[in-house]
């Protein structure tokens, strides 16, 4: 029995340990997404008993894959439109777990009018699978999935050539695709591309490699997505710590709680706080196990200093050297996610991280077609459009570009009379003349006020409490 025991905790102490891989799937209308992933988790054996009875049910009751055939794709859509139409109109997600990964799978609806599902999908994936049907190649569906991957700053992509056994397995069908794919991917600027012939309702080069296609010296898709290195894919660099809540048990301790955005931290190291600019040194990283030498992303953690310093929820630790745009203007892409068009003269509420602050729309400059990546003019934003837009906020905010660090370049817009979210953005670049902009801030010099230094940091901190409400106020030494 002992035995037994020290097994199952072996056993349990490397399945905590694997590291976790989120993908997504996109493909256009019956380029065979669902049936892929269906296949992918019945092939691995990674399905319960109850479930195979469920699926094997359905496929004879509602299934397209034909007399007797198991309908794979069942097992992702669950939705009832969803099996009555034969599309994906919801995410659907699904867990499971190999002996060398575990993954999280969002399969995500190739129709354009729900591209803002696709956008929800993705924004968390590591990996794309872009599907396309071996016997129309790429089409404008593939384009603009592809554009979309692109613009959520997904990493790896694989192309998945499916429905091969309809094309008899060809190689030069398989070339062609691929060639014509990766010209796409390198206007895009996608450096990690494999491309996989494979065949989702019949199992090729799903979990084992097909003896059908003896030209492809790749491996299969279970094998590439349990090898695909994603250890670098966070930013392990530069060091961002939103602070979430200022934790004071008692008068010993008073520690910033939060997750680690980016970057690491150790004991002993110098920081800096946002916006005060005040320094000090980390004294202790605490959490719930314990206290730690070192805390990275995504680490949710406690962070004490040597100093007493006033800090509160939305403003950030940094490091010195290493600091992120500190503005209230910057030029970001832009997802309309309400129903309700764009109102330019609303102003949303702006979360980037931690910190919410009021926000305007100043200027449109394009907006995407993305089908063909056209730029077009436009004056508002629909359901579903994108496009490049200049916004001011209220508060200052700490924030880097998108594709350098995915936690602190992102943000979403809140309607203020509907609580809807209306929109996601991905900020590209701070705006230039930011200084000049912020001339009509409200400015203290506390040195001309006549008072004590002893009275600097009381006002200081009533200066703040209402940036935190959206008014800012510039504050003189």
């Amino acid at each position: 029995m002992k035995d037994i025991n020290l097994d199952i905790k072996a056993y349990l102490d490397a399945d905590e340990k694997k590291d976790l891989l989120r993908l997504l799937t996109a493909g256009s209308v019956d380029d065979g997404k669902s049936t892929l992933i269906g296949r992918l988790l019945f092939d691995s054996k990674k399905l319960y008993e109850d479930q195979l009875q469920a699926l094997e049910r359905d496929s004879k009751r509602v299934g397209n894959a034909g007399s007797g055939q198991i309908d794979y794709a069942l097992l992702l859509d669950g939705l009832k439109a969803e099996r009555e139409e034969g599309i994906t109109i919801d995410v659907a997600y699904r867990y499971f777990s190999t002996n060398a990964r575990k993954f999280i799978i969002a399969d995500t609806p190739g129709h354009e009018q729900y591209t803002r599902n696709m956008i929800t999908g993705g924004s968390t994936a590591n990996l794309a699978i872009i599907l396309v049907d071996a016997r129309t190649g790429v089409i404008t569906q593939t384009r603009r999935h592809t554009f979309l991957v692109s613009l959520l700053g997904i990493k790896h992509v694989v192309l998945a050539v499916n429905k091969m056994d309809l094309v008899d397995f060809s190689r030069d069908v398989f070339d062609k695709i691929s060639h014509e794919y990766l010209s796409l991917t390198d206007q895009l600027n996608i450096d990690d591309v494999t491309c996989i012939p494979l065949s989702a309702l019949e199992g090729d080069n799903v979990v084992e490699k097909s003896d059908r296609t003896p030209w492809y010296h790749g491996t299969s898709l279970l094998q590439y997505l349990e090898t695909v290195p994603i250890d670098k894919d966070r930013n392990m660099h530069d060091f961002r710590f939103p602070v979430q809540y200022v934790l004071r048990p008692n008068l010993d301790f008073r520690g910033f709680c939060g997750k680690v955005a980016s970057g690491t931290i150790r004991k002993g190291d110098e920081i800096v706080a946002l916006p005060s600019m005040k320094r000090s040194h980390v004294k202790s990283i605490v959490t719930y196990e314990g206290e730690l030498d070192c805390a990275f992303c995504p680490q949710s953690v406690t962070i004490t200093l040597e100093d007493e310093i006033d800090i509160s929820r939305g403003e950030m630790i940094v490091r010195p050297d290493n600091m992120p745009h500190i503005g209230r203007r910057f030029e970001t892409m832009l997802v309309w996610m309400d129903e309700e068009p764009m109102d330019r003269n609303k102003q949303f509420f702006l979360k980037h991280n931690t910190n919410t602050t009021r926000a305007t729309i100043d200027s449109i400059l394009y907006k995407v077609d993305v089908n063909t990546m056209e730029r077009l003019e436009g004056t508002d934003f629909q359901l579903n459009e994108i496009g490049c837009v200049h916004f001011t906020t209220a508060k200052t905010l700490f924030f880097d570009p998108y594709h350098d660090n995915k936690a602190t370049g992102a943000f979403i817009l809140i309607d203020p009379i509907t609580n809807n979210t209306s929109a996601v953005g991905m900020i590209l670049t701070p705006l230039e003349h930011e200084d000049a902009a912020q001339e009509d801030i409200p400015t203290i010099d506390l040195g001309k006020l006549g008072i004590g230094e002893e009275h600097y940091d009381a006002i200081e901190k009533a200066v703040r409490s209402l940036s935190a409400q959206g008014l800012e106020i510039k504050i003189i030494r």
